[in-house]
């Protein structure tokens, strides 16, 4: 097959928040730069971010960043990297008030300053009572950012590649980055994008899962080309499961909700949450509410004829806040569950959510992995940004608009950094290596060759349900060990899918199979660092962890607060400490996660 080679400064892999804000940096530096995307860049699963994005700006009552980075610290319980979050907080008004330069429609106070609402885990001084932090455009904000990201990248010149799907990393023998590998879906033609910065944006990977918010395109691609290109994966286990998804839908219900005062309720009309949290309530971290859900569920108090949701209550709110304020949520509960949110309450369960965990970064958006001489070696020419990425700003456990604020902070970050390192490099390329191509060569043979294999459709309906029956909510010993066996099984069936349909041209059926190469990696790296981390922490609670004085609510910090790396050769696991030191200030010390 016929490799077409196009040479670029930078290729960005990825069009949602954290790759447009990347492509923003180097294509205003004058670099010549290509974004690929499977879809056109406005519809990115940025677009599905409703509630906000943090900042600490006090447009409407006192905060601070170093308020933000504690509920950050403590969100995460405690396994997030400490100078991390520190660069990330801090840099958050600046990045929240350059968005809006370029056009951001954010809602506004009547004294023209952008409006904010509370969230879940947020709080002012250092957790005494919730605080309005979420810069919000209505439950629309993802949308906004990303047409207005993208406005300002076609200002810039931006090059974008729409319906191309990037298969593998180039790499050489000194172990260099030198872009990918992608196929057009159009026509099957294959590319190699040559190219002294790589950038991977490529979001999360919540498909794995069978009950998700996430979109259809979520597929782990990033995260499946960095581990077949020999780079670890870092704290996979760490899934967050959103409280309200749909019943029976899994469609996203945004905490800006209950941050705008919607109540959850169980069958009895009780407002459980003061039970579970009684500080924060409703306004918990989404862990912890989730949890929360699934007990008052398995107790025999969940709503509907199988008992197994509960509802999400805002027919005391006014009907003029929520038609103003969340009109995206009233339209989605008509038509996900045929429910007017104005006069009934919304049926709702927890659902995947996000990765916490991801491709191993530093707060400069460079790829670090373990070497020789060094246990934070950086991979030249290689970044990454946004929810495929590991800063580690999230830990165990993403408070709820961090995510849009790491897309800005961290897409910014990387940019940076690439037009920092190119500006070092000389104007030639390095060469691509002899055997550039050969993986993606292999794969793609592979598919067109095979015969009586797997089906692509039941192998990945396999995969999501042994993950949500083996590694959801609540974990078990037995259950973890049962599932990495059922895993590898399935992965055995992966190598050896099958698609029915040869034809390259307009070929769903060849993209799903390649996508599935990715959620694959994604997968068995979960299910293996989850059995192996024996301790509850954040979003990974297991059922056999002891809650004692010295492991408060079954965390072990003396043996467990560290980050794992799944390697995919020989599905190895190794581990990494937590970095406690932030940039500037003192260690958030650590203490029992309570709210």
């Amino acid at each position: 097959m016929k490799v077409t080679v196009r040479k670029f400064d930078a290729v960005i892999v990825g069009a949602g928040g954290a790759g447009l804000r990347a492509a923003i940096q180097l294509s205003e530096a004058g670099l010549k730069t290509a974004v690929l995307s499977k879809v056109f860049p406005t519809r990115s699963h940025t677009v599905a971010a409703q509630g906000g994005v943090a900042a600490s700006l006090g447009n409407s009552e006192e905060d601070h960043w170093h308020w933000h980075m504690y509920d950050t610290v403590k969100g995460s319980d405690w396994l997030g990297d400490q100078d991390a979050i520190e660069f990330m907080c801090k840099k958050a008004n600046e990045v929240v008030i350059e968005l809006e330069h370029y056009g951001m429609p954010f809602d506004r106070l009547d004294n023209g300053r952008i409006y904010q609402r509370p969230f879940g885990g947020h709080m002012s001084n250092f957790g005494e009572k919730p605080v309005r932090r979420s810069c919000a455009a209505a439950d629309r904000t993802g949308h906004a950012m990303l047409h207005a990201m993208y406005q300002r990248n076609v200002k810039a010149n931006t090059q974008f590649f729409v319906e191309w799907l990037a298969l593998d990393l180039i790499r050489n023998a000194e172990g260099d980055v030198l872009g990918v590998t992608a196929m057009e879906m159009e026509t099957g033609d294959l590319y190699a994008f040559h190219a002294k910065a790589t950038i991977f944006a490529t979001g999360g990977a919540g498909r794995i899962y069978y009950s998700s918010t996430n979109a259809f395109i979520n597929t782990g691609d990033g995260a499946g080309m960095a581990a077949r290109a020999g780079m670890p994966l870092e704290d996979m286990e760490f899934w967050q499961f959103h409280p309200t998804g749909v019943a029976g839908a899994g469609v996203l219900i945004t905490e800006g909700v209950r941050g705008e005062g919607g109540i959850l309720r169980n069958s009895q009309g009780e407002r459980f949450m003061e039970r579970y949290a009684p500080n924060a309530k409703d306004l918990a971290s989404r862990d912890v509410v989730s949890r929360a859900m699934v007990t008052e569920i398995n107790e025999g108090r969940g709503c509907g004829p199988n008992q197994d949701f509960v509802l999400l209550d805002i027919t005391h709110l006014p009907p003029e806040t929520i038609m103003k304020r969340l009109p995206g949520i009233h339209e989605i509960a008509w038509q996900f569950a045929g429910v007017d949110a104005l006069r009934e309450p919304i049926p709702v369960v927890p659902t995947c959510h996000y990765q916490m965990g991801g491709i191993p970064t530093n707060f400069k958006g460079q790829v670090v992995v373990p070497g020789k001489q060094s246990s934070n070696e950086v991979v030249p020419g290689f970044f990454a940004a946004g929810e495929c990425a590991c800063a580690s700003v999230h830990g165990a456990n993403r408070l709820g608009t961090n995510s849009l604020l790491d897309l800005l902070v961290f897409g910014k970050s990387a940019g940076e950094s690439a037009v920092e390192e190119l500006q070092q490099l000389p104007k030639s390329h390095k060469d691509l290596p002899a055997d550039a191509f050969e993986q993606t060569l292999a794969r793609l043979n592979r598919l067109d060759t095979q015969k009586d294999g797997a089906s692509v459709h039941e192998t990945q309906l396999a995969m999501q349900r042994s993950m949500q029956k083996h590694a959801g909510v609540f974990r078990f010993a037995d259950l973890l060990k049962q599932g990495v066996q059922k895993i590898l099984e399935v992965q055995k069936d992966v190598e050896r899918t099958e698609i029915k349909d040869k034809s390259k041209v307009f070929n769903t059926a060849r993209v799903e199979a390649l996508e599935l190469d990715n959620l694959i990696e994604v997968a068995v790296a979960t299910m293996v660092s989850a059995e192996a981390r024996k301790e509850s922490r954040g979003a990974h609670v297991r059922d056999d962890a002891p809650d004692t004085p010295e492991c408060p609510d079954g965390r072990d910090d003396a043996n467990w607060l560290k980050h794992s790396l799944w390697f995919k050769a020989e599905n190895r696991l190794d581990y990494k400490s937590v970095t406690l030191r932030p940039l500037t200030v003192d260690t958030i010390a650590l203490k029992k996660r309570a709210y």
